[in-house]
C-alpha cells in the first residue's frame, strides 16, 4: 500500500551536462502531473510524463526539471554579416560628414548591440532523453519509497478501522435473533390485549415470522463481512487499491444503512451508528491510498 503524499528529487552530472529533477506528489482521484522545464527540453517533455505514468496510479504530481550544460560546445557565436556592413557604412558615412574620425574600427562595429550574438547550440536530444531518463528514475525510486513508508502506517491505522466494524457487524449479528424473539413476544401480548385470551397462537406465530423476514438482515450481514475481507485483500495487495477501497467503503454504508432502515431494535441501532462512524473514519483515510 502506497500514500499519495511524497518526495523525491535526483541529480545526475554525465559529459558536462547536469539535471536535477525534483517530484512533490499530494493526494487526487486520478494521476495528474504537472511538468515544469527549461524550454530547451521541451522536445522530453511526454516522454517524462509518459514515465512518471508508468510507475504511479493516483495523485498530483509536480515535476520541477533544471537543466545545464557546460560543454565548450554548449553556445555559438553568431554574426549578423548585413548589420555589420550597415553599422560600417553609417561610420564611414559620419566620418564623411563631421570629420572627426579618420577611421571606422572594427572593435566599434563589434560591439554594436545584435552585431554578434551569443545564443545555445541545439541540444544532442538523445543524449540529454537518457540523462533525463535516469535522473526522473532516481527521483521517482525516492517518492515511491517515502509513499510506501507512509502506506505502511496507513495500512496499519485501515486494519485497525476494518476490525473496529467487524466487531460491530458481530454485535448485530448476535443480536439479530434476540430482536425477533423479542418481536413475537410483543406481538403476542398486543394481539391478546386486542383479541382477549383467545387469541390464535398460529396467526401470532404467523404475523411474527412475515414481520421477521421483512426485518431480516441475516443478508446485510454477511455481505458487510465479504466486504470487509475484501478490504484486507486489498490493503495487503502489492497493486495499488485505493479506487477499489474507496468503492468497497461504498458498499459496505449501503449495508449498514439497510440494516438501520429494517431494525428498531436500539442496541442494533447503537452498533449502527457506531460502524458508520467507523466508516467515516475509513473514509477520510482512504482519501490518501493510492
Amino acid at each position: 500500500m502506497r500514500s499519495m503524499t511524497g518526495y523525491g528529487a535526483c541529480s545526475l552530472e554525465e559529459d558536462g551536462r547536469q539535471v536535477t529533477i525534483e517530484l512533490k506528489s499530494v493526494n487526487h482521484r486520478f494521476l495528474d502531473i504537472s511538468l515544469r522545464a527549461p524550454r530547451t527540453l521541451a522536445f522530453a517533455e511526454e516522454a517524462m510524463k509518459r514515465q512518471i505514468a508508468a510507475r504511479l496510479a493516483r495523485g498530483h504530481v509536480e515535476a520541477l526539471v533544471s537543466y545545464k550544460n557546460q560543454r565548450l560546445d554548449a553556445r555559438r557565436v553568431q554574426v549578423d554579416e548585413g548589420l555589420a556592413r550597415q553599422y560600417l557604412e553609417a561610420y564611414t558615412k559620419l566620418n564623411g560628414i563631421l570629420n572627426i574620425d579618420p577611421e571606422a574600427g572594427l572593435d566599434r562595429v563589434a560591439l554594436q548591440p545584435d552585431v554578434i550574438v551569443l545564443s545555445e547550440a541545439p541540444e544532442d536530444e538523445e543524449a540529454v532523453s537518457a540523462l533525463l531518463s535516469k535522473a526522473l528514475d532516481g527521483a521517482l525510486d525516492r517518492l515511491i519509497a517515502m509513499r510506501e513508508r507512509e502506506g505502511a502506517r496507513m495500512r496499519l491505522a485501515l486494519m485497525e478501522i476494518l476490525d473496529e466494524i467487524e466487531g460491530y457487524r458481530c454485535q448485530i449479528e448476535k443480536r439479530y435473533p434476540e430482536t425477533i424473539q423479542l418481536y413475537e413476544a410483543r406481538l403476542k401480548e398486543r394481539l391478546i390485549q386486542l383479541l382477549g385470551e383467545g387469541a390464535d397462537m398460529t396467526r401470532v406465530m404467523q404475523e411474527a415470522a412475515i414481520m421477521a423476514d421483512k426485518a431480516a438482515i441475516n443478508e446485510e450481514t454477511v455481505r458487510l463481512r465479504t466486504h470487509l475481507e475484501h478490504a484486507r485483500q486489498l490493503c495487503d495487495s502489492a497493486e495499488p487499491a485505493g479506487r477499489s477501497l474507496d468503492f468497497l467503503v461504498q458498499e459496505m454504508n449501503r449495508e449498514v444503512n439497510t440494516i438501520s432502515s429494517k431494525s428498531q431494535d436500539i442496541p442494533i441501532t447503537q452498533a449502527v451508528l457506531q460502524s458508520k462512524s467507523a466508516i467515516e473514519k475509513l473514509r477520510e483515510q482512504l482519501q490518501n491510498v493510492e
